[in-house]
């Protein structure tokens, strides 16, 4: 690697829980906290974080942080606009730029929710910027909203309802491993899938992410300050955030996205681009983390990036070839937004890095590349690709 390429170096978290669990610290604390485990981790002295970058709106404040924090300068403070969880790895994508270009030395990406306490995103608001296209049709929430696009794909490719189970449940069997996880400890079955609530057809209860209190960190610097810290550097080859033009806000939005792609999450150029830029194709991935935050969206989001065929993705979870460990490109080997915690996606790339350090509690063995990638559907959707460390 030369001496500016943008290494993640430290990761850090907190506790995970359920919505509202999480009552004895603020959003602020949480942030905190993650960031001090993730410069703990790479043994950087948290005073020399001098970049903080996230997404989707975030509450904390780099101002206050900072000053929590008692770091001696600030030099980058940036957030990626709209998109909610679309954001998560672009926000280590802003902060690999900022500190390839000079412009920091050492940046932090984080997201801390403690919705509780303040509220969870994603509620109705009738002040909303879509508010008059959605709402007089009962369509007020992520769930809704979303069902359209997975119906639609199930009508166009065939996709059936267990298969969306398959998902859910390879997800839920790698949090089994994962200590970290709300749903260790609750191992699911195709029976339980299908005997779940539904939510909004075809989406039933269990194909929808958890609601999570917590907070993750994630620490990046350049080649030359990270080859001498505590831990082996993971670079990031290549990262990218955005949407075809005509994409709008999708399906989150007023649903005028372009008929063509409607059964998408909006990435397959973004995805061209990542691929390009590091070199590969997704046949060279070894191991993926898909923004899961509904079983059908994730799966779209697998075509879009090209690990399977377009309307492929039902025949691929339901072969196995997701699952850990004889799987041909397992997925989301920490559990996922649905089993592991659902901290708007930035959980997923922590896993990426432990893939890519070999210490994973699903270690894929000899994984060189990992695809990490935000939320699908809005706009901005990120994705990074990881590099053996």
């Amino acid at each position: 690697m030369k001496g500016s390429q943008p290494c993640i170096v430290g990761i850090g978290q907190t506790r995970y829980t359920r919505w509202g669990g999480i009552t004895d610290a603020t959003e602020l604390q949480l942030a905190g906290e993650a960031i001090l485990n993730a410069a703990a981790d790479a043994g950087v002295d948290p005073r020399k974080i001098d970049g903080f970058a996230s997404f989707g709106d975030d509450r904390n404040e780099p101002a206050l942080l900072a000053a929590s924090l008692g770091v001696d300068e600030v030099r980058l403070s940036t957030m990626l606009w709209g998109g909610g969880g679309g954001g998560s790895c672009g926000a280590v994508g802003l902060a690999a730029m900022a500190v390839e270009t000079g412009q920091a030395d050492f940046a932090v990406a984080f997201r801390s929710l403690a919705q509780g306490q303040t509220g969870r995103f994603g509620q109705y608001d009738p002040n909303w910027r879509h508010a008059s296209f959605i709402h007089p049709f009962g369509a007020i929430a992520a769930p809704q909203l979303l069902a359209l696009a997975v119906r639609r794909h199930m009508h166009d490719h065939g996709t059936t309802q267990e298969q969306l189970g398959h998902f859910a449940l390879t997800c839920r069997a790698h949090a089994q491993r994962n200590p970290a996880a709300v749903m260790q400890g609750r191992a699911l079955t195709m029976a339980d899938y299908l005997a779940s609530r539904p939510i909004s057809d075809p989406l039933k209860l269990l194909d929808c992410c958890l609601e999570s209190d917590g907070a993750c960190a994630v620490l990046v610097t350049r080649w030359e300050r990270a080859r001498d810290l505590r831990r082996p550097a993971v670079p990031i080859l290549s990262s990218a955030h955005g949407a075809r033009g005509d994409w709008s806000s999708g399906p989150l939005g007023s649903h005028n996205q372009p008929a063509d792609a409607y059964a998408t999450t909006g990435a397959r150029t973004l995805a061209r681009d990542l691929y390009a830029r590091a070199g590969i194709l997704p046949s060279d991935l070894d191991v993926a983390q898909i923004y899961d935050n509904f079983t059908g969206m994730a799966m779209m989001a697998m075509e879009d990036f090209g690990l399977c065929d377009p309307g492929g993705s039902g025949p691929f979870v339901e072969s196995g070839a997701a699952q850990w460990p004889h799987g041909a490109l397992p997925v989301n080997t920490h559990g996922g937004c649905l089993s592991e915690a659902y901290i708007h996606g930035l959980n997923h790339v922590l896993e990426g890095v432990r893939q890519m350090r070999g210490d994973s509690t699903c270690q894929v063995a000899g994984a060189g590349l990992c695809l990490v990638t935000g939320g699908p559907g809005p706009s901005p959707i990120s994705a990074l690709i990881l590099g053996r460390s």
